[in-house]
């Protein structure tokens, strides 16, 4: 959506809101929610303070600094020039001191951490012309987490890369295995990588191959370095992430879980019975409220999925949230499901997408943890991606 599309949309939403404006700042790449909103280009090089104004009702108003005054040129809405920061807040004053409230990327107490980027130095500027700073965030993920359709289909590309891809992780652990040849935890990442080159697609800070213990520990990443050998009989996780190598490709995102052996443990068992449950509660409640048009907010999904395992009994081994948005980013901009590590109360809206992924983790033990991707498609229905695991997968 181009940016001439977007501000009626977002002037709708701030007289909705009752909110006089929605001022965006940047500091040589401080803010990347403006620079995606304003589609700067990545190369363009601005080294200093600007700040984009858009009222209620009325042009924007772009503010930078004399020696890039032409940065934002091809933006819409007057420029104002500043030298010294005395102008710069002058400027500033005069585009806001009339108004009572305005939105700028910010979250009271911090609540929000993905999208309070606004220093609070600057936020003691804008106060000190007596208005009061609200949180972008609901009207923010409008245009950063709402999927276009061309990128649904490129979310579902790479939620198919990444069960072909699982598929083939177990078949070459089981093969290894039988042949009674070496495989490690570092060469398993390995291959992961190698499988998204070959299916033009990318990924960042990933992927997880995690045994035994290894598996309880949510982030841990194998190394050439420190990593451990697959033997027979050893539970192993899989984690991994992509998106097709294309622009503004949306990622998809899953974890898997098996057993070296034929048959898991009766403890394996009840755990995964656990968190598959969890999870289905979680996909069930989020479904049952969107489809039927009901306001559902990204907290009330974990509430939901959380209690399950607390009533089993496993409350303190569930250690992160139940889920993460999915965009261009693999944790992207928009609501979470997250009443645990932050209390994200924004909003689920049509065209976005998330990760599903509960987990129990007994330390120096083993942790499972199950994820797939649930779409929310524009008309208000919803599907999972990225397919299930519907008992653990045993291969030999």
């Amino acid at each position: 959506m181009a940016l001439l599309e977007k501000i009626p949309k977002i002037q709708q939403f701030l007289q909705s809101e009752g909110v006089d404006g929605w001022l965006l700042y940047d500091n040589h790449g401080s803010n990347r929610f403006l620079r995606e909103l304003l589609e700067i280009p990545s190369d363009s090089v601005i080294t200093r303070r600007l700040f984009y104004w858009i009222p209620q009702s009325g042009n924007p108003q772009k503010v930078v600094h004399r020696i890039e005054a032409d940065a934002l040129e091809e933006i819409p809405g007057e420029t104002h020039l500043y030298l010294s920061w005395q102008e710069l807040e002058q400027v500033l004053s005069d585009l806001v001191s009339s108004s009572k409230t305005v939105m700028m990327e910010y979250s009271p107490r911090n609540a929000n951490p993905y999208i309070s980027v606004v220093d609070g130095g600057t936020l003691d500027v804008i106060r000190g012309f007596g208005v009061e700073v609200v949180s972008s965030a609901d009207l923010l993920q409008r245009f950063t987490s709402v999927l276009t359709p061309e990128q649904i289909l490129s979310h579902i590309e790479a939620a198919s890369v990444l069960q072909t891809t699982a598929s083939r992780v177990w078949d070459l652990i089981g093969d290894r295995l039988r042949m009674g040849k070496k495989i490690t935890e570092y060469e398993v990442q390995n291959f992961i990588l190698s499988e998204f080159i070959a299916q033009n697609c990318i990924t960042e800070d990933g992927p997880i191959c995690a045994v035994n213990s290894h598996s309880a520990l949510p982030h841990y990443r194998a190394s050439k370095a420190s990593n451990k050998e697959i033997a027979t009989g050893d539970f192993i996780l899989i984690d991994l992430w992509c998106k097709k190598d294309i622009p503004h490709a949306v990622y998809a995102d899953i974890t898997r879980v098996a057993v070296a052996g034929s048959e898991p443990t009766p403890r394996q068992q009840e755990i995964f019975q656990i968190v598959k449950e969890a999870g289905q509660k979680a996909f069930d409640f989020a479904q049952n409220n969107l489809e039927a048009g009901r306001a559902t907010r990204g907290a009330e999904v974990d509430i939901i999925c959380r209690a399950h395992i607390e009533a089993a009994g496993y409350g303190e081994f569930f250690t992160h949230r139940t889920g993460h948005n999915i965009d261009t980013d693999v944790h992207g901009a928009g609501v979470h499901f997250d009443n645990l590590e932050t209390a994200d109360n924004r909003l689920i809206l049509p065209g976005m997408c998330f990760s599903i992924e509960p987990g129990i983790y007994l330390p120096d033990d083993f942790g499972i943890r199950l994820e797939y991707n649930l779409l929310v498609n524009h008309d208000g229905t919803i599907k999972i991606t990225g397919g299930t695991e519907e008992t653990i997968l045993c291969l030999l």
